[in-house]
């Protein structure tokens, strides 16, 4: 009797088993160190180098299938199971696993008339790359245990979700025939395919928003480290032009010019207005647009038609205005990007540097925010 599990796409997430996992994330880090037999050009069987005397666990299967079935199979890859998973996402493909019990009863006719069978050769080594393993031992009983297998022959058809888990696109147990189980990997390729392809091309939009937030915050972050820098060394051009003025009265003080008790309250005072002076005229000319022609005046527009309207200088770049958007915090602003209408201009990553004058921002102009 033919045991098929037909889930909902993404249903069936199944985690690796730990040895396996950490093969996973070594494969796509570092690459891989295989042995690829043959690829599709000659059919891969049992050839372990002459002087190794005890058989690599990736070869057991295939030792055993061919010593009673033959030669004429699907191409299984003599690899770790991390390694063919790395293989499938290189190619694109789904991968087929087939875990074989070699006692089981219905395993003999599988083998010989399915696995056997030209049109599933051609067929699995057409559109899927295929691993298999004894269900006993090695990676092959914690592929068991993992993917729940409980008849046998056992066959799924997989796909990496992570670094620690497998998504079970369709799994068959039982004896099946050869067109029978072209049948069902053909309708698994074109239905799961193309939910699945279609829900990576998601995840991956939501990576690229994720990142572009994250790059945003970045770009505030040192923007507003680069207006402390700025803020501390104006506070210490202001300090040092107190001193400087304090030390002018000391000497006049001493020549007899003034008299000492008057010079020191004059000098705590003449410093305290110059201090307030410079930033009264800081702060008025980056803040007072047509009173200072190197004001811009920006006004942003929301998509639920609220507005803010702020004040920049005309040298600082776009980035500032992403800096003064983020700074709002406004409820529901997740990625965004800013725009000018008539005509329409994107400005991203690539204008965060030029200046709003260079943008032709200047004096006046309104953006619209446009959210991702």
């Amino acid at each position: 009797m033919i045991r098929r599990i037909e889930n909902d796409l993404m249903r069936r997430i199944v985690s690796l088993p730990l040895n396996i996992a950490v093969g996973v994330s070594r494969a796509v880090g570092q690459g891989m160190s295989l042995i690829r037999i043959g690829r599709r050009e000659h059919r891969a069987h049992f050839q372990p180098p002459q002087e190794v005397l005890v058989t690599p666990e990736e070869w057991v299967f295939l030792r055993s299938y061919e010593e009673r079935y033959g030669f004429f199979h699907p191409f299984f890859y003599a690899c770790r199971f991390a390694e063919a998973l790395k293989i499938a996402e290189e190619e694109k493909k789904f991968l087929f696993v087939y875990l074989h019990s070699p006692e089981h009863p219905y395993t003999p006719p599988f083998c010989s008339e399915t696995l056997g069978s030209e049109l599933v050769v051609q067929f699995l080594d057409s559109n899927f790359v295929s691993w298999a393993a004894i269900s006993s031992g090695g990676e092959g009983l914690q592929m068991t245990s993992a993917l729940r297998a409980a008849s046998f022959p056992f066959c799924a058809v997989v796909s990496p979700v992570s670094s620690s888990g497998i998504a079970v696109l369709q799994q068959v147990e039982g004896p099946v025939s050869p067109t029978e189980l072209v049948e069902i990997l053909q309708r698994t390729t074109e239905e799961r395919g193309l939910a699945f392809r279609t829900l990576a091309t998601e995840d991956e939009g939501i990576i690229a928003n994720r990142q572009l937030r994250q790059q945003q915050d970045a770009a505030y972050n040192a923007a507003l480290q680069l207006d402390k820098d700025r803020e501390r060394l104006r506070d210490l051009a202001i300090e040092e032009a107190s001193v400087n003025h304090q030390k002018t009265v000391a000497v006049r003080t001493k020549k007899g010019t003034e008299k000492p008790d008057r010079n020191v309250a004059a000098t705590k005072q003449t410093g305290s207005e110059m201090k307030e002076a410079i930033k009264e005229s800081h702060n008025k000319g980056a803040t007072t647009p047509g009173e200072n022609p190197m004001v811009t005046q920006i006004q942003i527009r929301f998509p639920d038609g609220e507005r803010k309207e702020q004040s920049f200088s005309c040298t600082d770049n776009i980035q500032s205005v992403y800096r003064y958007m983020n700074s709002l915090n406004k409820p529901g602003i997740g990625s965004y990007r800013l725009i000018s209408n008539f005509p329409r201009i994107v400005y991203g990553f690539e204008q965060l540097e030029m200046t709003l004058k260079d943008a032709g921002l200047h004096p006046r102009a309104t953006l619209f925010l446009e959210l991702l």
